[in-house]
């Protein structure tokens, strides 16, 4: 098992290493001047006297390679450079706004689960019958709407028309229902039609025939061998939906103006706060990839033969 996780861990490494080449050299190559955003959050007239100090201050007149050299530097002792905005430390900012994304996309994920599994289950259960059809229907207009649009609709029906819940901000459980309804809606239509399927799929094999024949109640069937070996797939959509939540959270968190670090970085964007979005998109990856690791993982642990193919290869 040791050996699956190091092997695992170390396919990580040269995707963190292509990832930060990618990020720096599009930032680097997209329209406008990051000395000019430089000075013109600083209130400093962008004189060509101005721009070239603040390209030499920024080190942005030396060669891209060299200007990358010195950043992985840097970032591999967790030092991102300053933001061009306040000129604090990038990761003391992101670590200041990332544990509201982190609350965000948890509440999220708990959503996610505690809708989906029973809604799934129940829809391959009774096939064919009205909460089969229910179910699908929810799970076709979950995948179809457009996470802002849904987003502007719950906004303007239970704060605007209703006045139920707080339009905007953070705060108590309130606060909370429109984004993670937001925030995982996508999530939780994707998992029911996944659930109900592999449902499906293990209630016609050969296992469950054989278990029916040997007498077992509909009850034992159902969840000791089609949820068993149904969840294993599961537990890949799970982490996948977490990395996501994670990339999505910038959608409702700049709806519902959540002060997260997906609106901190739109932010960002919109002042080419170049430092700020560099931290922002690796410690995204870092994070996803983390997700994926801790599921190949669960993977393993759920269904030995993956270790054991894994160890093999």
């Amino acid at each position: 098992m040791v050996r699956f996780i190091v092997r695992r861990f170390l396919v990580l490494i040269p995707i963190l290493i292509c990832v930060s080449i990618l990020v720096f050299l599009v930032l680097r190559l997209a329209k406008g001047d990051p000395a000019m955003a430089y000075l013109r959050m600083a209130n400093i007239p962008p004189t060509e006297q101005a721009l070239a100090e603040a390209r030499r201050e920024l080190g942005l007149d030396r060669p891209i390679a060299e200007q990358y050299a010195a950043w992985a530097a840097k970032a591999v002792r967790l030092d991102f450079g300053r933001s061009y905005v306040t000129g604090k430390p990038v990761l003391q900012e992101v670590l200041y706004y990332l544990p509201a994304t982190l609350t965000l996309a948890g509440w999220g994920l708990l959503f996610t689960l505690l809708v989906s599994v029973p809604l799934g289950v129940a829809a391959a259960l009774y096939k064919d019958r009205l909460a089969d059809h229910f179910t699908r229907a929810l799970a076709f207009v979950g995948v179809s709407m457009p996470s802002f649009w849904l987003g502007y609709l719950l906004l303007y029906l239970f704060s605007v028309k209703l006045g139920w819940l707080p339009p905007m901000g953070r705060g108590g459980a309130a606060h909370l229902v429109m984004p993670v309804v937001t925030l995982s809606a996508m999530s939780i239509a994707v998992n029911i039609r996944f659930l109900r399927a592999n449902l499906l799929e293990h209630m016609r094999s050969r296992s469950v025939f054989y278990a029916r024949a040997r007498g077992l109640t509909e009850r034992r069937v159902v969840w000791a061998h089609v949820m068993k070996n149904s969840m294993i797939p599961i537990v890949t959509a799970t982490g996948m939906h977490l990395g996501e939540m994670l990339g999505g959270a910038v959608i409702a968190e700049n709806i519902f103006a959540w002060p997260g670090l997906g609106r901190y970085a739109v932010q960002s964007v919109l002042n080419r706060d170049y430092p700020v979005l560099q931290c922002f998109i690796l410690l995204m990856t870092v994070i996803f990839v983390a997700c994926n690791l801790c599921v190949d993982i669960l993977y393993a642990l759920v269904d030995p033969r993956v270790r054991l193919e894994g160890e093999a290869r």
